[in-house]
């Protein structure tokens, strides 16, 4: 299911070369720890916050991880612990845990409640009281337990970490820095924290177990490769021109070594808040240092878009989508979009080849499904339109509007054709029932 409709209230965002960035972090990782990277999913989440966490198969950071991380090893260093999570099956014996400490507090509170019924009977204010107490002393032992289990993962997740760094001969130098920062950023309030409260070990004492491990590895003062650190640093201009605007753009691009990335967050800031008409002689000087950066080429298409330019932003993103190696089913998707736009019928059959391999390379995109349904309609394929609106609808959460544009789909095609088929699966899905 999309982790949008898994998690409602979180902000999901989605952009091919963060994504594809974090990708490259943790892919050798993955293969150190022996987990399928084929079957792992990095998603990035629109927050300040410096959070990243496990759920499923999939890993969950907060765009603020990246913002407020210097280097890419501290990045690195944060997905080494949640993948230590992935290799270790901390989920499923959480689960098991979980499900250990609701039966001790469902017990001790039936135990509790019996004997505070049996004593108010018995006339004993005493004993009811007593009763009472084991109820919410049981649940309070069933509630520490499950944080002391928690505490102890996260430690095993911190020492897994550094075994998959050393391994791929990478810095545990960054993960020592995040937990530095962290213990100074809570140092005003952490005594007023109760360690035996909480689901993580204080920052202190994770470096105090991690300090002598990390410094043995012969890679501790290992430096991240140039190119690696420059893509990071765009990465994180990126970001803040889309979630700042001009000024953060602009006081990173102060702070930044990287002349680079702070044109790039200026040029980012000028189309998102200025003029597009303005940012693209910008973003063109960076494309004629590096025209084989396929994130410029899909910047410049995303301008051109803009600027209203959707013949002009079709070639931007041609481009980028020959340059980007791997596939993108995002910037496929952008391609699409452009060909929509240009609105002739030979773009829109063109828009429906796109689309459609954009999302065999990202078969979960509303984004795409709502392009292509748009290529449909325009060329009078209403059948493939609803289907298409059907998909969009069933990937973003909204299951009753899907069933809708479902059933219209499959008044227009035959009985158990492909299509058919599709449409009668969202028809009948069901969403599970939670326990």
């Amino acid at each position: 299911m999309p982790a949008r409709a898994q998690s409602p209230n979180l902000p999901i965002v989605r952009d091919a070369e963060i994504e594809k960035l974090l990708t490259d972090y943790a892919t050798p990782l993955l293969k150190a720890a022996g987990v399928r990277s084929d079957r792992t999913e990095i998603v990035l989440v629109n927050s300040p916050a410096f959070n990243a966490f496990v759920s499923g198969r999939k890993i969950f950071v907060y765009t603020g991880t990246i913002v407020d991380s210097d280097t890419p090893n501290e990045v690195i260093g944060v997905l080494a612990h949640e993948i230590g999570h992935l290799a270790g099956g901390h989920q499923s014996r959480l689960r098991q845990q979980i499900d250990r400490a609701q039966t001790i507090s469902v017990v001790t509170t039936l135990l509790g409640m019996t004997a505070a019924i049996a004593s108010a009977y018995g006339g004993s204010s005493a004993g009811a009281r007593a009763g009472t107490g084991l109820a919410a002393g049981g649940a309070e032992a069933a509630k520490r337990g499950l944080l002391a289990y928690q505490r102890t993962e996260e430690l095993a997740a911190d020492r897994a970490a550094v075994d998959f760094l050393t391994k791929t001969k990478q810095s545990p130098k960054g993960l020592l820095t995040t937990f530095k920062t962290l213990d100074r950023n809570i140092a005003l309030v952490s005594d007023r924290i109760n360690p035996y409260r909480i689901s993580h070990p204080m920052p202190r004492d994770r470096i105090a177990a991690l300090e002598h491990i990390a410094k043995q590895s012969p890679y501790f003062d290992k430096a991240d490769p140039a190119k690696l650190q420059e893509r990071h640093d765009m990465a994180r201009a990126k970001i803040l021109a889309y979630t700042g605007g001009p000024s953060a753009a602009e006081g990173f691009a102060r702070k930044t070594k990287s002349a680079k990335a702070a044109d790039y967050g200026r040029a980012i800031a000028k189309f998102l808040y200025g003029s597009p008409r303005e940012a693209l002689p910008m973003i063109d000087k960076l494309i004629a240092s590096d025209p084989s950066n396929a994130y410029l080429w899909e910047i410049k298409g995303e301008m051109q878009l803009k600027a209203r330019n959707p013949q002009a932003a079709a070639d931007a993103f041609t481009k980028a989508t020959r340059l980007e190696k791997d596939g993108s089913g995002l910037i496929q998707s952008a391609l699409g979009h452009a060909l929509v736009l240009a609105g002739d019928p030979q773009s829109l059959r063109r828009a429906v080849g796109e689309l459609e391999v954009s999302l065999s390379l990202d078969p979960v995109n509303p984004t795409a499904y709502r392009h292509l349904a748009m290529a449909y309609g325009r060329l009078g394929d209403v059948g493939n339109a609803d289907l298409a609106t059907a998909e969009e609808k069933f990937h973003s959460g909204q299951y009753k509007e899907a069933k809708v544009f479902a059933t219209r789909a499959k008044r227009r095609f035959p009985k158990d054709a492909p299509q058919w088929l599709r449409a009668d699966d969202i028809q009948r899905f069901q969403l599970p029932r939670s326990r």
